[in-house]
């Protein structure tokens, strides 16, 4: 278990500091913070998670994505105190091995990521998708990505990045 202290300042308005035990990639780290933390700072500024990233602030764009309990869920308005006793998962832990998941292999193979910025809410939204249906189809993968929003285009190929992968996989 590791335990940090909070390296950003107390947000205006904010409750006093508590000590949470939140379960992220398979291990138990405790964080103190106000209550009302968006889990998405204490990814980044308190366990150092680069991967989930600040998109929008409003749970609108997905680039905050991370698997709740093996769901996809925005990270950026869900409070810290929302996640105890449940799993996160965020883009680095996809693999668990520390080598690219299959899903991440076959983004490589499409050239799937332009600018990368959204890349790994989508990486983690394709795979919630992929854990509850291994065989989507083309609309399945639409669909699944809806929430993402990709400002450069590159939709085409991570369509057919996530079809790559589960065709990979079944």
């Amino acid at each position: 278990m590791t335990t940090s202290t909070p390296q950003w300042a107390t947000l205006p308005g904010s409750a006093e500091h508590e000590t949470f035990t939140v379960q992220v990639n398979g291990g138990r780290h405790e964080v103190t913070c106000p209550r009302d933390t968006p889990l998405l700072y204490v990814l980044r500024n308190d366990l150092g998670l680069m991967g989930p990233r600040f998109g929008c602030g409003l749970g609108q764009c997905g680039a905050c994505m991370v698997l709740l309990d093996g769901h996809a869920t925005y990270s950026c308005d869900l409070p810290v105190w929302s996640v105890i006793g449940h799993d996160v998962v965020t883009v680095e832990g996809l693999s668990g091995d520390g080598e690219p998941s299959p899903l991440q292999r076959a983004f490589e193979a499409e050239q799937a990521a332009q600018c990368g910025y959204c890349m790994s809410g989508i990486l983690v939204s394709a795979s919630a998708l992929l854990r509850t249906n291994p065989t989507p189809g083309e609309h399945d993968v639409r669909t699944a990505l809806d929430r993402n929003l990709c400002r450069c285009g590159s939709h085409n190929r991570v369509i057919r990045a996530v079809l790559r992968a589960a065709g990979e996989a079944g």
